[in-house]
């Protein structure tokens, strides 16, 4: 084992779970990025996104093996939740349903899938919906209100990262809603060296950052089709530390902690290179965010330094090196969170972050 002390959220990482099976030319590419969920009995699902050659990129479903501690040791593959199948799922050159996120929420009574749809426009955020969290239903991708106040459409964005807190909040407006985090990046001319950023009036930070937007609860309740639809939209952090020089992301859907929601965040430094989809020059690495319960617009506590960086060989080389991309994490019954995290593109494992009693100074 291998710990990351660098932050008050200390960070103990237990090795690898799941690889890419050599075998299987689905997982050429390798497994990465998972979302997980505990199904109806309890069992402890991964959604792992699988890679064939070409960036052709499958959401899996495997069953989590855990020792007599409850520590995950292994996967039981099970089969596929989403192959890209429709239009907005799929682009000239490849395909892909990519990077899940999963959510129970039991307002709704329903598992939420926010992931990252390959389509012809470049990654857009799509949302699915699923009663068992084994059999899922697209609801389509995620349309985003026209903002006035910021003079844009944030349709217009390549947008990624999303996720959803699994209890209502507070919008805006004081309304019980459900939120979502998620990145949208300004340059719409992504694919091109030259770029050609719209930027959001009134904001500043030109480079990818993380907002927060609401659909209200009412709404959803009535037909969870509403889930698609998505107000108010809040910029919620931008880039701030040398870590995450480059971007910043959401990285894992929210805890609920005495401290507020726990959420683990993702920085990028280094060097992009326009049109390529793995970046050769770049880090990623993982930090914190605490936000408030019922206004989650509040940022209670930001880790100044990583929680967790690439620091072992299977971070440090894959298909994309020098990675450490954490989305899914399950509470333990002890308060500890077990995270799971894309490494270097290539393969998943999984650390064990400790919760501090009160929020560190900052």
């Amino acid at each position: 084992m291998s710990d990351t002390t660098i932050s008050a959220f200390h960070m103990q990482r237990l090795g690898t779970i799941m690889q890419g099976d050599a075998d299987n030319p689905d997982e050429v590419l390798g497994v990465l990025n998972p979302a997980c969920c505990r199904d109806r009995n309890g069992d402890l699902l991964l959604f792992p996104r699988i890679v064939a050659a070409g960036n052709y990129s499958r959401i899996g479903i495997a069953r989590v093996i855990c020792d007599s501690a409850g520590t995950p040791v292994g996967v039981e593959r099970l089969g596929y939740a989403l192959q890209p199948e429709t239009g907005y799922e799929r682009n000239s050159h490849t395909a892909g349903v990519e990077d899940p996120r999963v959510t129970f929420i039991p307002a709704i009574d329903a598992y939420v899938m926010a992931y990252v749809a390959y389509g012809p426009l470049g990654p857009r955020v799509a949302l699915a919906i699923s009663q068992d969290a084994y059999s899922w239903q697209r609801l389509g991708l995620a349309k985003f209100a026209n903002a006035a106040q910021y003079h844009t459409d944030f349709d217009f964005y390549v947008n990624k990262d999303a996720y959803l807190f699994p209890e209502p909040v507070r919008d805006p407006n004081g309304q019980p809603a459900l939120a979502m985090i998620h990145r949208p990046d300004y340059n719409v001319n992504w694919w091109s060296e030259d770029g050609f950023h719209v930027q959001p009036s009134g904001i500043e930070e030109h480079r990818p950052s993380m907002w927060i937007s609401y659909a209200p609860l009412e709404a959803v309740q009535s037909n969870p089709r509403n889930l698609c639809f998505w107000y108010d939209h809040q910029l919620l952090a931008t880039p701030k530390y040398p870590w995450e020089s480059l971007k910043i992301g959401g990285g894992a859907p929210p805890v609920l902690t005495p401290l507020g929601w726990v959420t683990i965040i993702h920085g990028v430094d280094g060097r992009m290179v326009a049109g390529v989809d793995h970046q050769p020059h770049v880090r990623y690495t993982a930090g914190v965010l605490v936000l408030d319960r019922d206004d989650p617009r509040q940022v209670l506590y930001r880790s100044t330094n990583p929680v967790l960086a690439p620091d072992t060989d299977e971070e440090q080389h894959g298909v994309v090196d020098n990675v450490v991309f954490p989305t899914a994490v399950d509470l333990r019954p002890d308060g500890q969170i077990d995270v799971f995290y894309g490494m270097a593109d290539a393969r998943i494992g999984i650390a064990r972050m400790s919760v501090p009693d009160t929020l560190p100074a900052v």
